[in-house]
C-alpha cells in the first residue's frame, strides 16, 4: 500500500499526519474508549445537588468565557450553591458574574512555569484540598482549553472528597474524573468546549452570548463619545506596539471621538507611549478595577485591544471590539462573538505559538493603523466631526 493512501476504514486529518478518525456512516458511530463517559448514562443528578465547583485557575477573559458554562450549571443545578476555583488575576472578574455564589483563589501548581519563584515544595496544593474538603462540594466540573489537561485538577479534586468530577481530555487518566467526556475538536471556540462538555453530562445550554453585570460608574465617563484603548496584554508576544496605538488614536481623533488609553500600573509605560501626541486624549493608569472598566467599556463606542481580557470584557458588556490578534492563539477559539468585531492579524508560518515572548520579529502583529482605524469606523457608529 503507498505510503500516501489512508488504509482503509480511516481518514487522515486535514493538514496532519496520523490517522485519527474512524469513518463511520450516522448509523455507525464512532467507537470509544471504554472508560468514557457515554452522555445520557449515569449522568450526574444535578437538581440534587447542593454545592458544584467548576474550575478555571487561569487569566480574567478565560473566566469571562465561563459565563454560558455557568449559565447553564445555574438552571440545571437550581438549588445548589455554584462557585468557582480561580486565579488570584482570573478571580478579579467573579463579583461581575451573578450566577456565582463565592470564589476560591488559588495559584495552583499545574498553572504554574517550572522553577518561577516558587520553593520546591512535596505538596504544594494541600491547603487548597484542606479548603474544597471543609466546602464538601458534591461535583466539580474541570474546565480547560484544548492545551490544558484536566488531570491535575481532577486528582486534586478526589483528594479534596468530591464525588463527581466532569473534565475533558483526549487522553485517558484513569479514574480521576468518574465522568471524562471525550475531547472535542481543537478548533472549537473556548465556550462552546465548555458547553459541549456540559452537554455531554446533561447540562443543556442556555445561549452562548457572554453577559457580565456592569457596576454603576465611580466616576463619570469622558464627555461626548470615546473610544477605549488597552495596549497590555498578559505577555509581550500578544502586544501590539504601543506607537502604532498612538498612531491610531490620532486617526480616532481625526475622526471625532476622545481616546481613552487605560491600563494597569504596571502597564503605564504602555500606557504613556499608547497615548502620546493622541490630541486630548485621557489617561487611566491603575485606576480601575475591573468593574470600574466593564463600566467605561459599557459607555464606549468601541474597544481597541490585544488579545487580551480586555476583548472578552467588551464583548460581554455590549461594546463592539477591534482586536490586534497575535500569532500565539487560533483565531477562532477565542475570536468576540457576541458584538460587532474585527480580528485583525497577519497569517505567519510559526503560528500558533505559545510563545509568552516572539523570537521573531512579530510579523503576526504587522498591522497598519489606519486598518485599525477603519475597522472601529466599521464597528461602532462615526461621529461628527
Amino acid at each position: 500500500m503507498s505510503g500516501n493512501v489512508p488504509p482503509t476504514g480511516f481518514s487522515r486529518e486535514r493538514g496532519r499526519g496520523g490517522y485519527l478518525h474512524p469513518v463511520t456512516s450516522p448509523s455507525s458511530p464512532l467507537p470509544v474508549h471504554p472508560a468514557a463517559h457515554r452522555p445520557g448514562t449515569d449522568d450526574p443528578d444535578w437538581t440534587a445537588m447542593a454545592r458544584v465547583l467548576v474550575v478555571r485557575p487561569d487569566n480574567v477573559g478565560d473566566v469571562i468565557m465561563t459565563v454560558p458554562a455557568l449559565r447553564a450549571l445555574r438552571a440545571a443545578a437550581p438549588r445548589a450553591r455554584l462557585d468557582l476555583l480561580a486565579s488570584p488575576a482570573g478571580a478579579a472578574a467573579a463579583p461581575l458574574i451573578p450566577e456565582l455564589d463565592d470564589v476560591v483563589v488559588a495559584s495552583v501548581s499545574w498553572q504554574r512555569l517550572p522553577g518561577v519563584g516558587v520553593a520546591e515544595d512535596p505538596d504544594p496544593d494541600a491547603e487548597l484540598v484542606a479548603t474544597l474538603a471543609a466546602r464538601d462540594y458534591d461535583a466539580a466540573v474541570v474546565l480547560t482549553s484544548f492545551s490544558q489537561s484536566p488531570w491535575p485538577a481532577a486528582a486534586l479534586c478526589r483528594r479534596a472528597g468530591i464525588g463527581v468530577r466532569v473534565g475533558t481530555s483526549k487522553e485517558f487518566g484513569g479514574d480521576a474524573l468518574t465522568h471524562w467526556v471525550p475531547a472535542p475538536p481543537d478548533a472549537g471556540h473556548q465556550v462552546d468546549r465548555a458547553l459541549e462538555v456540559l452537554a455531554a453530562v446533561g447540562v443543556p445550554s442556555r445561549g452562548t452570548d457572554l453577559a457580565v453585570t456592569v457596576p454603576a460608574p465611580t466616576s463619570g465617563p469622558p464627555a461626548g463619545r470615546y473610544v477605549v484603548v488597552a495596549p497590555g496584554a498578559s505577555c509581550s508576544s500578544r502586544r501590539w506596539s504601543p506607537e502604532r496605538f498612538a498612531t491610531t488614536g490620532r486617526g480616532l481623533a481625526e475622526r471625532g471621538w476622545t481616546v481613552v488609553v487605560t491600563g494597569t500600573a504596571k502597564e503605564a509605560d504602555l500606557v504613556e507611549r499608547a497615548a502620546a501626541g493622541v490630541p486630548d486624549a485621557v489617561t487611566m493608569i491603575g485606576e480601575l478595577d475591573l468593574g470600574g472598566l466593564a463600566a467605561l467599556v459599557a459607555g464606549a463606542d468601541a474597544v481597541v485591544v490585544n488579545n487580551s481580557g480586555g476583548a472578552h470584557l467588551a464583548d460581554a458588556v455590549g461594546t463592539p471590539v477591534v482586536e490586534l490578534f497575535a500569532g500565539t492563539e487560533e483565531v477562532g477559539q477565542y475570536a468576540p462573538r457576541t458584538v460587532p468585531a474585527e480580528v485583525l492579524t497577519r497569517s505567519v508560518s510559526c503560528s500558533p505559538c505559545r510563545q509568552l515572548v516572539c523570537p521573531f520579529d512579530q510579523e503576526c502583529l504587522d498591522i497598519a493603523p489606519q486598518r485599525v482605524v477603519d475597522a472601529v469606523v466599521r464597528v461602532a457608529a462615526v461621529p461628527s466631526a
